[in-house]
């Protein structure tokens, strides 16, 4: 199995030394791949570098679920030497490629048992698993994503909120329309699955809760939908598919890393959360006096023709917010923001 590495460990042990554990409180403004204004004092320092590991489901087969589970297991071996953050898998994995037939009520029964098997997984490897299949709830049967914290405890649930039709038919109820990020010591993450893509509800409810990652289970690999949703919401976006390609989208949309040829069922990847999407202008009038003060300590990465720009801390004793407020820079939301409150007056 062959990886994208893109981030030094030791800045990440470093980071993971002096960062707070969880128990953030959901955002009401966001902006700096995904949050950060108006945090508590014990929030000030948050995990800037995450892992994440994502599965891809492409030209794998199995006889029955148990088959399928072991097969995911032998791959997810692979991520031991990266210590992985967050783990991912694709919607519905257990029963995905699968020759024998389950009922919904059969799925939910079988899933129970597969859940306690992540647990474990979470547990024994210290990373949180997003962890989709089937549940019930009040009489009904979701498409969900259980999520497992480092202890292996179960932290959320995701009910799928788009379902096709083909599920609805199949006897599967649509999950609520709010529905709570997740909390961590990497700020809040949220999650939607596959078909939710198409809708952009879901996304709006967990960027509005400050959601830094939003993970993204799927049947299908979804392109440049992916790659927009990330640039679109100024977030991290992780997929995990039911074929083809799984990848890890930083909040510009491009693609930090993905599973391919010769990685087809796995990537384990890294991006740094310190960072802020920018409408390039106004703010390029103070780029040179930031360089000038902070030099190699802060990136700054200038998409010319759609004019944003995203301004990076690489240095553990900054922080992109407090450069912001220095420099008087908004954060792309902030901008926009505050002109829809003037073109609203403009209009009377």
């Amino acid at each position: 199995m062959t990886y994208m590495k893109t981030k030094s460990i030791t800045r990440r042990n470093f980071i993971q030394k002096t960062a707070v554990t969880s128990g953030m409180a959901s955002l009401a403004s966001f902006g700096m791949a995904g949050e950060i204004f108006s945090l508590k004092p014990e929030e000030e320092n948050l995990h800037r570098e995450v892992w994440i590991a994502c599965v891809s489901q492409m030209n794998l087969h199995a006889e029955t679920t148990d088959n399928m589970v072991e097969q995911i297991f032998g791959i997810l071996k692979e991520t031991i030497p990266y210590k992985p953050d967050f783990v991912c898998l694709p919607e519905t994995f257990p029963f995905n490629n699968v020759e024998k037939q389950t009922t919904p009520e059969q799925r939910v029964e079988i899933f129970a048992g597969v859940l306690k098997k992540f647990a474990d997984f979470s547990r024994q490897n210290n990373c949180y698993t997003i962890c989709p299949g089937y549940t019930s709830r009040d009489g009904k049967i979701y498409n969900s994503a259980v999520v497992f914290d480092r202890k292996g405890e179960k932290k959320g649930i995701y009910e799928k909120i788009h379902l096709a039709d083909y599920e609805i038919e199949g006897g599967y109820t649509c999950g609520p329309l709010f529905q709570p990020v997740i909390q961590t010591e990497f700020g809040p993450v949220g999650i939607q699955i596959c078909f939710d893509i198409e809708w952009d509800d879901g996304w709006q409810m967990m960027r509005k809760q400050g959601a830094r990652i939003i993970f993204w289970p799927s049947a299908f690999s979804g392109g440049k939908c992916v790659t927009t949703k990330a640039w679109e919401h100024k977030c991290v976006v992780a997929s995990a598919t039911g074929k083809n390609t799984a990848r890890l989208c930083d909040i510009s949309g491009e693609v930090v890393t993905q599973t391919g040829i010769w990685n087809p069922n796995l990537f384990c990847g890294s991006v740094n959360l310190e960072k802020a999407f920018l409408h390039t202008w106004p703010a390029v009038q103070r780029f040179e006096d930031i360089q000038k003060k902070y030099g190699r300590k802060i990136r700054i990465t200038n998409f010319h023709e759609e004019e944003w720009s995203v301004i990076e801390s690489l240095s553990p004793d900054i922080t992109v917010k407090d450069v912001l407020k220095e420099f008087g820079l908004k954060t792309h939301e902030e901008l926009t923001g505050d002109a829809e409150i003037l073109q609203k007056k403009s209009r009377g």
